[in-house]
């Protein structure tokens, strides 16, 4: 076991430390929690709600996340590709498999720290009032398997082209079909006309509708599978676009 994940650990502690010897993690902290702010208390109405709770905190997180994610994952392999650096690392003795792994899972921690800074809205609301933490606990854990999804996506995207903006673009839009997918704009377009299997299907491809379930306190298997799904699948695109690159 320790050999199985010892290259991945080796590549995620290189990626999570060339994050924080940039500007990068810092600017991406630091604009996630303003973000969170400003959506929280102006945007959100959090002293006009006059309830004690979390949800227009969580309420933002996948529009917050369908630009600040992607901005994240953007230059996980273009940058790769494009500074020349991918041919070296895939010349070090680690499986493609875990260099994938190792990139996002930099990614997806640096995410969550982000998350765990925005502990002071969550001791705010305690201070205010009695909220139901568990329910908050299973909404960062919801927002946090989230997030996860978006750079996986990110990563996949990241792969195709040596070019961030264009990831980033990428990103963004395959993003947003799997975010709107489950908005009320979208089921109420085909609730008319379209059989109700087909618009449970859409609805169940969405991450807001598994994320809404999940931040409201029900931890089901489905949900959770739908996220580690998602991630799994979504990077092993990556390998494999990653693989057909290399071969050209």
């Amino acid at each position: 076991m320790k050999q199985a994940i010892s290259p991945s650990l080796t590549v995620f502690k290189r990626e999570l430390w060339s994050y924080f010897s940039t500007p990068l993690a810092y600017v991406f902290i630091v604009i996630f929690l303003v973000m969170n702010g400003i959506f929280t208390f102006d945007l959100g109405g959090f002293y006009i709600r006059g309830q004690a709770d979390l949800q227009p905190f969580f309420n933002f997180h996948p529009w917050l996340y369908l630009f600040m994610i992607p901005a994240l994952a953007m230059g996980l392999w273009s940058d790769e590709r494009k500074e020349g650096t991918i041919e070296l690392l895939m010349t070090l003795p680690i499986r493609l498999r875990d260099a994938v792994i190792g990139k996002f899972l930099a990614a997806w921690a640096l995410s969550g720290i982000a998350l765990l800074l925005t502990f002071p809205i969550w001791i705010t609301v305690n201070y205010l009032g009695a909220p139901d933490n568990g329910v908050i606990l299973a909404a960062y854990l919801g927002s946090w398997l989230m997030a996860g999804g978006f750079l996986a996506i990110g990563s996949c995207m990241s792969a195709i082209t040596r070019n961030a903006v264009i990831a980033f673009i990428l990103t963004v839009a395959i993003c947003f079909v799997f975010v709107s997918s489950g908005s009320a704009i979208v089921l109420n377009a085909f609730s008319g006309w379209a059989p109700q299997f087909l618009s449970d299907a859409i609805a169940g491809l969405s991450f807001l509708t598994h994320f809404d379930a999940i931040s409201k306190g029900v931890l089901d298997v489905r949900d959770l599978l739908f996220f580690a799904i998602v991630i799994g699948a979504w990077l092993f695109a990556s390998a494999i676009v990653i693989e057909i690159k290399k071969a050209n």
